[in-house]
């Protein structure tokens, strides 16, 4: 998934809504059944990650396959489900793979049926070397339908010499038990408040601390047509609204550029004043597609811990269409670029990926030294990490909802309206928007 968490609302368009523009839209060609010799693979794409997997020299999927023909198309993530959607209503100039964000994957698996191939057989094949968590959500109604390379579970990254200030030492070990469940983080915002006459935050951004609460979720937001709004979500509303009163946080919304400027102290208070920024919760990824490319002159200054909740933000999983005209090729495409061995290792030791393949954990996690978290080896905890995440309770319509959940937090945090009137006007919007109850 890398950097394109913030796949737009149109993720959320209905096959229905597609359905209406085919008429417009298609060209009248359609896949047949027929196979290729020599096989041509169609490969759509949100991100260029995928691209880099097919063209690794060495041993990119081009590489280790030459005979196979691959025609990859790299879409804005703002306009790839769209695209998609059009083409599978149509079924017409349908990519024989493409790539499905976390944002949006469940959408197209509960479909999976009508649209996608079944891929049962190759998991059978590898599944007992695979983190079972990614399956899941790449499965519906006993088959599975999309796969994935990656893992990304959530932890917090830290300034060392924050910690040193406020806690005394910048030891990992010991600057988890400061932040090791909720209490304990909120007693440390408090304690770095003061002790810095509020002149350093816990976090830039309340809304950092939302996937940490939805991994708290006992439920799903919707279950039989009827919306449910989980404890957890309601102590994160709470959170947010006392985050904001007692100014632990910087008030930036994240992914502004405030939230950015935190990482490399040139974030500016209210006041035109210098504020410093002590932690950001990150999945895996954000370690090298965000703190990475902000940190600036704090390079080296950070390292990181668990934190309070085990969390999971992120992915990219790999589905084919159901018509595809050569589904084996398809099939050990998605193999090779999800479990192999020999790619895997390849992989996670160029770009630092957590891979879903526990094979290649196992034999690698004890070999990463990261300089910029001043030599610590972050890998073998967020391996670890992984296989704490709890069942999948993604659903196709999360991002819709969620959108909405976010508006009516931030009305609620910020003193616009009462929690009984932002809950009235949230359940209102699902309701008149995507018609759950």
């Amino acid at each position: 998934m890398k950097k394109y968490h913030l796949a737009a609302l149109a993720a959320a368009l209905t096959f229905a809504s597609s359905a209406a523009l085919c008429f417009l839209g298609c060209s009248g060609k359609s896949n047949s059944a027929n196979s290729e010799n020599p096989p041509k693979i169609v490969v759509w794409s949100y991100s260029s990650e995928l691209g880099n997997m097919l063209d690794i020299p060495t041993f990119g999927y081009k590489a280790r396959h030459p005979d196979v023909q691959v025609d990859y198309s790299l879409t804005p993530v703002d306009q790839f489900p769209s695209k998609l959607d059009r083409a599978l209503s149509c079924s017409s100039e349908v990519p024989d793979v493409f790539a499905l964000d976390v944002s949006f994957v469940r959408k197209y698996i509960e479909e999976g049926a009508d649209f996608l191939l079944p891929l049962d057989d190759i998991y059978e094949q590898v599944k007992d070397k695979m983190d079972s968590y990614p399956m899941q959500v790449g499965t519906y109604d006993e088959h599975v339908y999309g796969m994935s390379w990656q893992v990304f579970p959530g932890a917090v990254f830290y300034r060392r010499s924050l910690a040193k200030r406020f806690f005394g030492t910048d030891d990992p070990v010991m600057v988890q038990q400061h932040l090791k469940d909720i209490p304990s983080f909120l007693d440390s915002a408090k304690l770095i408040n003061e002790k810095s006459y509020g002149t350093v935050y816990i976090v830039s951004s309340s809304q950092d601390l939302f996937m940490p609460y939805k991994g708290l979720r006992k439920v799903h937001w919707v279950t039989n047509n009827n919306l449910f709004i989980d404890p957890a979500m309601q102590a994160y509303m709470e959170m947010c609204r006392t985050m904001h009163v007692k100014h632990y946080d910087a008030g930036v919304r994240q992914w502004s550029e405030g939230w950015f400027a935190g990482m490399n102290d040139t974030l500016t208070d209210e006041s035109g004043k210098s504020a410093k920024i002590f932690c950001y919760f990150l999945p895996a990824w954000g370690l090298h597609s965000v703190l990475k490319e902000n940190a600036g002159d704090t390079a080296g200054d950070w390292a990181m811990v668990a934190g309070p909740v085990h969390y999971d933000c992120g992915r990219t999983w790999l589905a084919a269409y159901k018509g595809t005209k050569n589904p084996e090729a398809v099939k050990e495409m998605i193999r090779y670029l999800v479990s192999d061995d020999g790619f895997c290792t390849g992989y996670a030791r160029m770009t630092g990926d957590i891979v879903a393949n526990i094979h290649t954990q196992d034999a690698i996690k004890n070999t990463f030294s990261e300089p910029f978290l001043g030599g610590q080896n972050h890998y073998a905890e967020l391996c670890e990490m992984s296989r704490n995440t709890k069942e999948s309770l993604v659903q196709g319509s999360d991002q819709a909802i969620e959108a909405l959940w976010s508006e009516a937090v931030s009305s609620y945090a910020y003193g616009e309206k009462t929690k009984e009137e932002a809950l009235a006007d949230f359940r209102s919007h699902v309701k008149s928007t995507l018609g759950f109850n």
